[in-house]
């Protein structure tokens, strides 16, 4: 079973997503969340830090868990961060992602092009916690 942390970077009412890169095996061409597997012997945690370090260059500050998703493609579970403040500015520091982009948390809801069905209802609850 893999095991995933998805960074949900929020600010001002906002959710940032990236495009996965075409070029991917898992979800291409799709909107998601920074985020990678958790290494052997890692903490989530330490996952989190050191993913979203890498993919957009932010070391997370303030951050919570928002629970867990079963991936019904893969034998994998994400578990979800919310992202409240970090040191950086978000960019693109590798190939895993084409595209970074805010996105009205509703708005992001809506998108017909998430990775997973799953980021709805978890966005969804971040509306009605507003």
């Amino acid at each position: 079973m893999r095991v995933i942390v998805n960074a949900l970077l929020l600010q001002g009412g906002n959710v940032l997503l990236a495009r996965r890169s075409a070029m991917r095996k898992a979800y291409p061409d799709l909107w998601s969340f920074p985020g990678g597997h958790v290494e052997a012997g890692e903490t989530l945690e330490d996952a989190l830090i050191r993913e979203t370090g890498e993919e957009i260059g932010i070391v997370p500050l303030t951050y919570s868990t928002l629970g867990t998703i079963p991936d019904p493609n893969a034998p994998a579970t994400y578990h979800m961060f919310a992202v409240t403040s970090w040191k950086g500015e978000p960019a693109i520091l590798d190939d895993e992602h084409t595209d970074l982009a805010w996105f009205p948390i509703r708005d992001a809801a809506n998108l017909p092009d998430l990775a997973l069905q799953a980021y709805r209802p978890l966005l969804r609850a971040l509306i009605a916690a507003e």
